[in-house]
């Protein structure tokens, strides 16, 4: 899922050096011993917001971090701090599902009184309508999460007309929905703990909703969201905690966040007890001050995750692989950790699958040095690139979020084509709209500054979601492959290495590094970095846990 993440400003790596040995004695992201408190209300800041409610539609860490306590599917991620953050458990499902038919049918027992929070009853109808709505409203990942259903050739094709007939079969009578797939795939189950499978009331529109809150069974529910203000989270008064694996019923009475400012007053109105945690990183030039005035405060956590600058495949200069290849030799991966705010929270990468991920292997050919690792930019061979594609001259705008880690990185861009003879410029946009701008192929944006961030720990959440063909819907908000990339032989490669998963889940991983460097040969995108999460709350904070899959587990705090 895409997120945003705020450092350094540019030059003031020195002062972050300093910082790298105070960051490794930080608090672990992991529950600490304390007694639960129930009550307050818990204070949230952010630069911006991150556009749509729709849980079917909304692909940001951001407002997963959310749903995580306002939507339930099936079956969810545990809500738990630490490895077991990865494990999937039963939530809206009784019990995890039997799985027959060679690893192809999946049947579900419901749970019997789960309430949606405007006090309907959830039953069978509302699981079968939330899977055809993936559709309807062609989420950004109905065409990869959810492709391998049956019937969702046909949905893909007339989304308005989905009914997904024989793949989503329902026994109302007996409390039952089972799911037939046309393949096995061994990554089903983390895809149906994935917000996009959240399971709505069956009249929920089938439009992306915007601003309205959707009811849902979560613990909490949206009292009121105005993306330019705040938005304010109570609790839901029809939840009643059927397992705290899954969903627990959290501790705060009341959650408010606001949108707006920038993170140095963020930074500055948690250490003034004014607020209780900000969505964006602290600039990096604050960490030694925090570091040292405020240690308890601060959480370190590793993440799986990269940041990448996406190159239209399809927009001239770069529907030649020679320019995408030649940025590639010419950035330099060191300066743009620096820009981030140095090595204590981020890696330099170019490849794919980030660090210590199913399928990563070190591997990197954009550099001056290829093997394994990134040594420095090649800028002669950049410029070699560059004057046998002919495009000297011609124009790129980088599109980027209007933050200082976006712009920075925009900056620095826009310095190396300018190097490489291009009239480069940049253009920065709302973060709360940036990132469905620039997938919308009628933007025609060449160039843009994104991230992503695992889903579930699976390297097709990276490759297949980021450059499979099915992720490419042209003239759509919801076009999660931004670069329009589509090579048939390796997206015939990524469904290959899918379905190995399922029965030679080793080998499977040997393929997607190969795949990897695949992708890597066509330069679809730039790799940046690799980013860590720092996590500033107030000293009225406690409890604090940090998944894997949501970051910090916002209803498992407390305040005093």
């Amino acid at each position: 899922m895409n997120s945003r993440l705020t450092p350094a400003r540019p030059g003031r790596w020195a002062a972050t050096v300093a910082t790298v040995a105070l960051l490794a004695g930080l608090t672990p992201g992991f529950a600490t011993a304390q007694d639960a408190h129930r009550g307050g209300t818990l204070r949230l800041v952010s630069v911006s917001s991150q556009g749509t409610l729709d849980p079917h539609v909304n692909y940001t860490s951001q407002f997963w971090q959310l749903y995580a306590f306002l939507y339930d599917g099936l079956v969810g991620f545990k809500k738990v701090g630490g490895p077991e953050s990865k494990e999937v458990v039963a939530d809206l499902a009784a019990a995890l599902p039997e799985v027959s038919n060679d690893g192809k049918t999946y049947t579900f027992t419901l749970r019997k009184g789960v309430k949606f929070s405007n006090g309907k009853e959830m039953t069978t109808d509302d699981v079968v309508a939330s899977f055809q709505r993936i559709f309807k409203v062609l989420g950004p990942t109905a065409g990869t999460f959810y492709n391998g259903i049956v019937g969702a050739d046909q949905c893909l094709a007339a989304p308005a007309d989905c009914t997904l007939a024989g793949g989503i079969v329902a026994d109302k009578a007996a409390g039952t929905v089972t799911i037939n797939l046309v393949a096995p795939d061994p990554e089903f189950l983390f895809k149906l703990s994935a917000p996009h499978a959240s399971i709505l009331p069956a009249e929920t529109t089938a439009k992306d909703n915007g601003n309205a809150p959707i009811p849902g069974t979560g613990a909490y529910m949206v009292k009121s969201y105005d993306p330019n203000n705040a938005m304010v989270i109570v609790r839901n008064p029809a939840f009643t905690e059927w397992s705290k694996d899954a969903q627990p019923e959290g501790h705060v009475d009341e959650i408010d966040y606001t949108f707006g400012g920038t993170e140095e007053a963020a930074v500055n109105a948690i250490l003034n007890g004014q607020a209780d945690w900000m969505f964006d990183q602290p600039p990096a030039d604050r960490l030694a001050e925090l570091s040292t005035a405020a240690p308890d405060q601060i959480h370190l956590a590793p993440l799986s995750a990269w940041w990448y600058a996406p190159m239209n495949v399809n927009l001239a200069p770069f529907n030649d692989v020679r320019v995408r290849q030649a940025l590639n030799y010419a950035i330099d991966r060191d300066a743009l950790v620096s820009l981030f705010g140095g090595p204590a929270l981020a890696q330099p990468v170019c490849q794919v699958l980030p660090p210590e991920f199913p399928g990563h292997v070190d591997q990197c050919q954009y550099t001056l040095d290829p093997g394994e690792s990134w040594s420095a930019p090649d800028m002669d061979k950049a410029k070699q690139l560059v004057e046998e594609s002919g495009t000297k001259g011609e124009k790129v705008t980088i599109v980027t979020e209007d933050n200082a880690a976006s712009r920075g990185i925009g900056t620095y861009l826009q310095s190396v084509l300018s190097d490489l003879g291009y009239e480069a410029a940049v253009q920065t946009i709302s973060g709360d709209i940036q990132f469905t701008y620039i997938q919308n192929t009628n933007n025609k944006v060449q160039l843009s500054i994104s991230q992503w961030y695992a889903d579930y720990p699976a390297a097709s959440n990276f490759l297949n979601v980021l450059f499979g063909c099915d992720s490419f819907h042209p003239g759509s908000d919801a076009s999660i492959n931004i670069a329009g990339f589509c090579d048939k032989g390796i997206d015939d490669r990524m469904k290959a290495a899918i379905a190995l998963g399922a029965t030679d889940p080793a080998a499977a991983d040997a393929e997607w590094a190969k795949i990897d460097g695949a992708v890597m040969e066509a330069s679809p995108a730039l790799p940046l970095f690799t980013p860590k999460q720092v996590d500033l709350l107030s000293t009225r904070v406690g409890n604090y846990a940090f998944s894997n899959q949501y970051h910090w587990l916002i209803a498992n705090a407390w305040v005093q």
